[in-house]
This record gives C-alpha cells, structure tokens and sequence, in this order.
C-alpha cells in the first residue's frame, strides 16, 4: 500500500543536519519498496523557505524522482468536509493538512507524518496513520 510522506518527515530526513535516523530509515525502507506518494502542495512545502539557490536545487533534485500524485477537485471538496468536521469537533488544522488527509482517504494510502495534529484528526477521520 502506498504511503504518502508528509512535508515534516522529508524535512527531518533531507533538511535537518544530523537526519533523524529512525525516519531516515524509514523512508529508505519505503523508496526501496516503492511505496512513497507526494502531492504537489506537500513538495512546495518541501522546498519553501531556502534562500540558498544550491541548496534549493540539490533538494529539488533530490525529491524530482518522486511523480506527483494527480490531485482532482473530489480531493479538495472532501478536505473542506473533512476540516468542516473537524472544527465541529473543535479541532482545527491547515488546509494542506485536510488536503493530505483526502488524498489518502480516497486514494487508499497511509500518512506518514511526525505531526501530532495527524493523531487528532484520526478520532474524526478516517485515515489511517503509518506508523
């Protein structure tokens, strides 16, 4: 089953000096299975925030192996009904956030993500977390 990678995990493996080990190991184990799913909000976040042009372009590089998954207006109409139900339950979260939560619902995946927010949503949602 595919699993899609949220922005923090590729963050603490590519972006963090010492990588996070765990998660290093982790998302090898997923690449070698060729499980990984990214979509292209999640790969913006990725890349956001390195004003060194160099640095910018190894990640870019870095990551260009992966093929978005395509995004289709069903996904963003479930998110706002997934955020609708989560602020009804008093639990708020960011737009992408809901996004990668439709996209893995529909779509059948796992979220690999170190957020916190994720574990919340799960007691409304129905997503499934990789753990």
């Amino acid at each position: 089953m595919k699993v899609l990678v949220d922005t923090c995990i590729w963050s603490q493996v590519l972006r963090h000096n010492p990588p996070n080990v765990k998660l290093t190991n982790q998302l090898t184990e997923l690449i070698n299975d060729s499980r990984i799913a990214i979509i292209g909000p999640i790969r913006q976040e990725i890349l956001s925030g390195i004003s060194i042009e160099a640095q910018f372009k190894k990640l870019k590089d870095n990551i260009s192996a992966f093929e978005d998954t395509p995004l289709k207006s069903e996904y963003f109409i479930k998110a706002a009904e997934f955020c609708n139900l989560c602020r009804k339950n008093g639990i708020q979260g960011s737009t992408i956030d809901f996004l990668i939560c439709s996209v893995a619902y529909n779509l059948n995946m796992f979220i690999f993500t170190a957020d916190d927010d994720f574990r919340r949503y799960r007691k409304h949602l129905p997503i499934k977390l990789f753990e």
